[in-house]
């Protein structure tokens, strides 16, 4: 299967990439909240997105290739208003710019592709990359943009920024590298967050078992978190559900069950969490009804890790994915 076919099974089929939220998600910066959970405020997507499906490398944790600079472990949770539960299986994109305010993609950089990338959020609706953290330019503070893909039909685009004096410590750290100096503003005076970004600032600490900078936030946004079962298209739940893998975590195998509504032809593929492909496997035409697809890690040569599970179902010429994120211990 063509890569491009696979990041449309992930929320990007038949959507501008940038589309605007539905209007129940938050258009300023007030602490409405759901369930007991904060929604984020929406934010623009500017400057500088990309289409990241017409890239084959932005399936991926490392997102700073080999652009120097101070190494950050960014985390991101994702959660639903409605009951404060996690979202798994949803896909995650975060993009930010160089240490000098530039972005890849644009002007001199066209054609580069770091600090751009997404990954799909697993059981505990969490994402992890390995990014540099990024400089400023000139009306921003440093801040990271991010866009959660619930389905084709509803995505949520928003940005984050980390506490003032981190930032400045890391760029005081390493002036040969960030050679702007410290960002020169506050959360406070900038345009995106002058109304607020209580929800919208991420941790920012020393691991003092590595010595590197780590970061979190939780995503509150708007919807029902779910505990271990994934979103289906609309089309595609009319002929196939996929269910959740059991067990996961596994060991030595994990079976995924699948209903079929109608005859359908099914293939299946297997990706590594930094996008490379495992396998592939067609089937054949299965017919209407409950099957299991029992996946055995050493017969297929799996390590330890994190994977995707995806299923791809033809039905009157049409392909419909569903994909499961899961871990071989």
């Amino acid at each position: 299967m063509k890569r491009k076919n696979f990041l449309r099974s992930l929320g990007l089929g038949g959507i501008a990439l940038f589309a605007s939220p539905f209007a129940s998600i938050a258009k300023d910066h007030n602490n409405e909240k759901r369930g007991g959970c904060s929604l984020i405020p929406s934010e623009t997507p500017g400057p500088f997105p990309l289409d990241l499906s017409e890239n084959d490398f932005f399936f991926r944790q490392n997102i700073s290739e080999d652009l120097a600079g101070t190494e950050v472990i960014q985390k991101l949770r994702i959660i639903g208003t409605e009951n404060c539960h996690p979202m798994p299986n949803v896909r995650v994109n975060i993009w930010c710019c160089d240490l000098e305010g530039a972005y890849s993609g644009y002007g001199e950089l066209e054609g580069l592709t770091y600090q751009r990338g997404y990954q799909i959020t697993d059981g505990n609706g969490e994402v992890e990359f390995r990014m540099v953290f990024p400089g400023w330019y000139p009306g921003r503070v440093v801040h990271m943009h991010f866009q959660v893909f619930v389905s084709t039909q509803y995505s949520v685009v928003s940005q984050y920024t980390w506490p003032h004096d981190m930032a400045v410590q890391i760029a005081n750290e390493s002036p040969e590298l960030y050679t702007q100096g410290p960002d020169p503003m506050t959360p406070e005076v900038d345009g995106a967050f002058i109304d607020g970004y209580e929800h919208q600032l991420a941790t920012l600490e020393i691991d003092p078992a590595t010595g590197s900078y780590t970061s979190f936030l939780e995503v509150a946004i708007d919807g029902a978190g779910v505990d271990g079962v994934g979103y289906l298209e609309s089309q595609a739940s009319q002929v196939f559900a996929l269910g959740c893998n059991s067990p996961n975590p596994a060991s030595m195998e994990t079976t995924f069950p699948l209903t079929l509504y109608r005859d359908a032809e099914v293939e299946v593929e297997v990706w590594s969490i930094a996008g490379k492909i495992i396998f592939t496997e067609n089937l054949g035409t299965r017919a209407s009804g409950n099957h299991n697809y029992t996946l055995n890690f050493s017969e297929k040569g799996m390590a330890q890790g994190s994977y995707v599970f995806q299923v791809n179902i033809i039905q009157n010429g049409r392909k419909h994915n569903d994909l499961k994120r899961f871990l071989v211990l």
